[in-house]
């Protein structure tokens, strides 16, 4: 056979690959559906806590099972020139790492002295591993360890298994994970906003006369975001609601007591609302950020929009439960 006869061969081989490669990649792209939260033990029972671990084990599944599996660290392609998956998935493990540490540090203790459970420590250490380890060992063994610990917990939640677990569903509970979830959703819309933002004014110091910085502070801070991360930035911020999105739907079951009793379910649908309508499907196929009132749109301010509006009932639900 000729040179040139293998010569095509070989480039038609490379051209399938490559195309092969694209392909698979846009099958993994897609954000996963979502799917609705658990409220019954499977002999239909109620168990105060039950709803949130569910939930974090699906979304930690979800996380390492969806199209393509885990991809934040991968060193192949398609998974090595993805992009927007990564970011995605930053968003949510994030998320789970934050509920994690409120389960152990407060929703599964009655007080501050009170012992750790050790199988939700165990699940806090192994979800805050590495999250781009590849080997030695790769960050899914990590991950699934940790959904392995938060299913124990779960089952000695529910009586399935021994010693017992408790889940303690109290409004001082839900207002610390709520401050953090607040300061989640703020940091995301300024970033999000940041899209189009050249430079703000400094207010880090701002309210308190007296208060002073380790270094000097600029008058004005540059915070526009560089344009190949206006897309990281967003799918991350999707990946966050993503995820928000089924905690704050378990939380509306496991603390429905303590809602109903300070008048608070409202604030829970509406932070629920907000988040829906900032999952709503892209009907362009990649990230536009037009001018503020320019002729195309700028997806990173409609996001950074329905954030804000979560947010802002975020705090008003804190607000709610710090009265007596």
């Amino acid at each position: 056979m000729s040179r040139s006869r293998w010569t095509s061969i070989i480039a038609a081989s490379i051209g399938a690959l490559f195309l092969f490669l694209v392909l698979l990649g846009m099958y993994w792209s897609p954000m996963p559906k979502l799917f609705w939260v658990n409220e019954y033990v499977d002999d239909q029972r109620s168990v105060v806590g039950y709803s949130t671990t569910s939930t974090l084990i699906r979304v930690a599944e979800t996380l390492l099972d969806k199209r393509g599996g885990y991809i934040t660290n991968d060193r192949f392609p398609p998974g090595l020139w993805l992009d927007n998956m990564p970011n995605w998935e930053k968003g949510v493990l994030t998320q789970m790492r934050d509920l994690s540490r409120a389960i152990r540090n407060d929703f599964s203790r009655s007080q501050s002295q009170s012992k750790e459970d050790p199988d939700v420590v165990e699940a806090v250490e192994k979800f805050f591993s590495e999250s781009n380890s590849w080997l030695f060992p790769p960050t899914e063994r990590r991950y699934r360890e940790g959904i392995a610990a938060v299913s124990r917990y779960q089952d000695r939640l529910t009586g399935a298994a021994q010693p017992e677990a408790q889940f303690y569903a109290r409004a001082d509970n839900l207002r610390e994970w709520l401050a953090e979830v607040e300061k989640r959703l703020g940091s995301m819309s300024r970033r999000l906003g940041n899209s189009i933002a050249s430079s703000v004014i400094n207010e880090e110091l701002a309210g308190d006369p007296s208060a002073e910085a380790a270094q000097a502070q600029p008058d004005i801070i540059d915070v526009r975001t560089p344009w190949l991360e206006i897309d990281d930035v967003f799918f991350e911020a999707r990946g966050s609601a993503w995820a928000l999105l089924h905690f704050f739907r378990a939380v509306e079951f496991d603390f429905s007591q303590v809602l109903a009793d300070k008048n608070a379910e409202a604030s829970v649908r509406q932070i629920i609302r907000e988040l829906e309508a900032s999952l709503e499907p892209m009907r362009w196929p990649m990230v536009l950020n037009g001018g503020g009132y320019g002729l195309t749109a700028n997806h990173s301010l409609v996001m950074a929009n329905f954030l804000a509006r979560a947010n802002a009932a975020v705090i008003n639900l804190r607000e709610l439960l710090d009265q007596g």
